[in-house]
């Protein structure tokens, strides 16, 4: 394994981090153990989650990952372990969980509350907002349209308030973003620098070769501010491991056939550029998945690769991919497909 650490902190990470969103809906908690255990072993120490998990989300399951985790984590040592999870944003398809609302300090302050009792821990390593609170682009979604009329109240200063308070009481150490855009972060960084708050370390953002648009703002911003990107969707659902291409091995139970409304990766954009990449791959005598993640782990704004699976065999190639080198020309051959269709799968 290798290790880098969270900016600003003295957080040693591996560098491939265990994502968990399939606990509770495609794993049972004994698959969510055997995988978390297996993971260990290949020295992998970060473990991502959420309080609106499993995925995808639904009353039911709610809370189900924090649980399969909790009880595996109540019998580790839990200071070699790094957990990070989030307190959901504002949807209305979530009001099981909590009425749509703006992060407040009551809001933050309650949920905290029951992602520690669900994960059966006394802090969190990174806490990290789920997606903004205001109306803007993530998920997906492209071209930016302002709603004057329908305009967000500035509480990024009440919300760094409320972590700072955790921070103090020793409930989290840091905190982060996730499906944030580049205005999103300064602003965050601009409220802490200006009144002695603690600062955002982390920001969790969708990134592979499907998705690069990462790199368009938020990759400068992340290395100038020292704020490290936690990639996620790596394999862009599965995508691309090529099992969705013409002569594939996917099954109705896989993730993108399961689940229809799960369309971010499944366009014919996305299945032209994967098939090119494929071949790249196959010339090099790489695995797709190897080289769609040794590309992620090669850059030098990502923090931790979260990488995910439903079984054991594909958790012990995601994990292998830590060992897979890109070659200069390699990574040159990849820009020069990414020309062919730049933007996918936002």
């Amino acid at each position: 394994m290798k290790y880098t650490h969270i900016p600003k902190t003295d957080i040693k990470v591996s560098k491939i981090c265990l994502g968990t969103m399939t606990f509770g809906e495609q794993n049972t908690e004994a698959q969510a153990h055997e995988q978390l255990n297996f993971a260990v072993s290949k020295g992998v120490n970060f473990i991502d989650t959420a309080e609106m998990y499993s995925v995808p989300g639904r009353k039911e399951t709610q809370g189900s990952t924090e649980r399969f985790i909790g009880s595996w984590l109540k019998d580790q040592k839990r200071e070699d372990l790094v957990v990070a999870t989030k307190v959901t944003g504002p949807n209305p398809g979530l009001s099981y969980i909590r009425e749509p609302q703006q992060f407040s300090k009551e809001l933050i302050h309650g949920a905290i509350e029951n992602n520690l009792r669900r994960l059966q821990t006394d802090y969190i390593d990174v806490y990290q907002l789920h997606w903004p609170d205001r109306k803007t682009n993530f998920f997906g979604k492209l071209n930016y349209k302002h709603e004057a009329e329908n305009e967000w109240v500035d509480n990024i200063n009440i919300t760094i308030s409320a972590l700072d308070d955790l921070v103090k009481q020793g409930k989290i150490r840091h905190y982060g973003l996730s499906n944030e855009t580049p205005w999103g972060v300064m602003r965050h960084l601009q409220e802490s620098d200006q009144n002695n708050l603690t600062r955002c370390k982390t920001i969790q953002n969708p990134y592979s070769l499907l998705n690069r648009t990462y790199e368009v703002g938020l990759a400068e911003v992340g290395m100038r501010e020292e704020v490290g990107l936690l990639a996620y969707s790596p394999l862009a659902f599965g995508v691309l491991s090529g099992k969705y291409l013409e002569g594939g091995n996917a099954t109705e139970n896989d993730r993108v056939n399961k689940y229809p409304q799960f369309s971010r990766y499944n366009s014919e954009q996305s299945a032209f550029l994967t098939q090119q990449y494929a071949n790249l791959a196959k010339e090099l005598g790489l695995s797709l998945t190897h080289l769609a993640l040794a590309f992620v782990n090669h850059q030098p704004w990502v923090t931790a690769n979260i990488i995910g699976a439903t079984k054991i065999e594909q958790l012990q190639e995601n994990i292998a991919s830590i060992d897979v080198e890109l070659s200069d020309e390699v990574l040159t051959k990849i820009d020069e497909i990414q020309k062919l269709q730049p933007n996918p799968a936002p």
